[in-house]
């Protein structure tokens, strides 16, 4: 179909959405009939987890100075680092981490993807009271399954600065051969260069007539890949490991080794479409788990996602390109394994307009693969909303912290993603994984494109309250989001 602009005002849309909110509130419940973040529920859950040795970890928020390549900022980082220094575990055993906020406001941990207990989940307000500054917390929770995930703050828009680090869930029995592994983080960054991320959201919400002039628009940003407008924020660097493409890091290796590519996008506002010259790569896993390895040329990754790849490497030196899709610009690295100039920053190597996975090809691994069985509980939740008035949503109502989804433990739940925008949104349910209904893919965070439905199930095993939300950050700001609770 094709795509509609932002600047159409969303009348219709706006109204059909508005039609859900009486049969939304309907199913209003109030609080005391929800399992609670720490109730007995959950921790009965952590017990049958068979928790194994504790990790101790130690993360620092703080303010300061940021070297991204030539560019010095000042930013908020999670011990002075873009990203933070990664936390490698195995899985089953404990996280037991220690968070100092050196930050001048309230901040918190969220621990993206990992189906954890609910009280070590990192949302104030709903897990948890805000860490205020100054103040020691601590986070003690098992990782119950291997993968490729990451933390961040979910406060405000706390991620569009440097809070961020990659946390690697190692898998005691790994099946896959590889020799040496990447981590790759990809942000876009505006912090400390064109205003702060508080700023741009205050531009974007006086809506369309309001922030031409603050400058943090980003107009005519476009992809057919993500079914028209590419995204809001004008961003005036984008980073691979914290530094731009004029510094880019060096992995060095050698002709023929085999390497496992762990690509996270931390960004808050951008889809990044991901190649290395030269080289084709073997998609093995998409937001921690298995699908059935299939070869592919580049990889869309929306925010919030992460993809891991195995690249046998050449001979010579190479480009890896995170293309800041729709924006006009890319992240960049390079992989040596030989002799020769490094290639150049703007480089567009031809494997990001080869092929480019999709979901409907990926299949999970049968090891992860849902049990087939009916669903006993069936939500449709509209993602609602447009730029005319910044007022994006979840059933034409903007977050509402005292709503809840109910679902009871034990349920199989169909959730139909429905999007009535004119935007993309990578959608995120905290605490668990779901299934496309389409190919049995397992994920937490799955982009919904304008026009389209996608149907995912989940099965309702961790108790609590819990989070779902669009992880653009200024849309989950701005209302898009709601919460699942789960029944006493």
């Amino acid at each position: 179909m094709p795509s509609l602009s932002r600047r159409t005002v969303l009348r219709a849309g706006l109204a059909a959405a508005g039609a859900t909110v009486l049969s939304a509130c309907t199913n209003d419940r109030p609080s005391s009939d929800f399992v609670t973040a720490d109730g007995d529920e959950v921790r009965a859950t952590e017990a049958r987890r068979n928790p194994g040795p504790v990790r101790e970890v130690t993360l620092n928020p703080t303010v300061g100075a940021i070297d991204l390549g030539g560019l010095i900022v000042t930013t908020w980082s999670y011990g002075g680092t873009v990203p933070g220094n990664p936390i490698r575990v195995t899985a089953g055993e404990v996280i037991a981490a220690s968070i100092h906020n050196g930050l001048p406001v309230d901040t918190s941990v969220h621990w993206h993807g990992v189906a954890l207990r609910n009280d070590a989940d990192g949302v104030p307000g709903l897990t948890q009271q805000p860490t205020k500054p100054g103040q020691y917390v601590g986070y003690r929770f098992t990782v119950p399954t291997p993968g490729t995930y990451w933390f961040h703050p979910h406060v405000g828009v706390q991620l569009d600065r440097g809070l961020y680090a990659p946390l690697i869930v190692e898998d005691p029995n790994e099946p896959l051969a590889y020799d040496d592994e990447w981590v790759i983080v990809l942000d876009d960054w505006l912090d400390g260069v064109s205003g702060s991320p508080d700023d741009v959201l205050a531009d974007l919400r006086q809506g369309m007539g309001g922030m031409m002039g603050g400058g943090h628009m980003m107009p005519g940003a476009s992809s057919s890949l993500l079914g028209g407008d590419a995204g809001d924020v004008r961003y005036p660097h984008f980073l691979l490991n914290g530094r731009l493409p004029t510094a880019p890091v060096t992995l060095q290796g050698r002709p023929g080794t085999r390497v496992r590519l762990r690509i996270i996008n931390a960004g808050s506002d951008t889809a990044f479409r991901v190649a290395l010259g030269g080289h084709r790569m073997q998609i093995t896993h998409t937001d921690g788990f298995p699908v059935q390895p299939i070869d592919a040329d580049a990889v869309l990754v929306g925010m919030g996602e992460r993809y891991d790849a195995i690249v046998t490497l050449a001979d010579g030196v190479y480009p890896l390109v995170a293309l800041a899709e729709g924006k006009g610009a890319s992240a960049f690295a390079v992989i040596r394994t030989g002799g020769g100039a490094a290639p150049a920053a703007g480089v567009r190597p031809r494997e990001l307009d080869g092929r480019i996975v999709s979901y409907r090809q990926l299949k999970p691994a049968e090891t992860v693969r849902l049990a087939d069985r009916g669903p006993d509980r069936t939500m449709s939740l509209r993602l609602t909303g447009g730029m005319m008035t910044y007022d994006w949503g979840f059933n034409g109502r903007r977050h509402d912290p005292d709503h809840f989804e109910p679902v009871r433990a034990g349920e199989r739940v169909r959730l139909d993603l429905v999007n009535t925008t004119t935007m993309w949104h990578p959608v995120h349910l905290h605490g668990h994984t779901f299934a496309t209904v389409e190919t049995g893919m397992r994920k937490d965070t799955i982009i919904v494109l304008p026009g389209q439905t996608v149907p995912v199930v989940f099965d309702a095993d961790n108790p609590g309250r819990w989070m779902l939300h669009c992880h653009n950050a200024y849309h989950a700001e701005a209302g898009m989001m709601t919460q699942l609770g789960y029944l006493r």
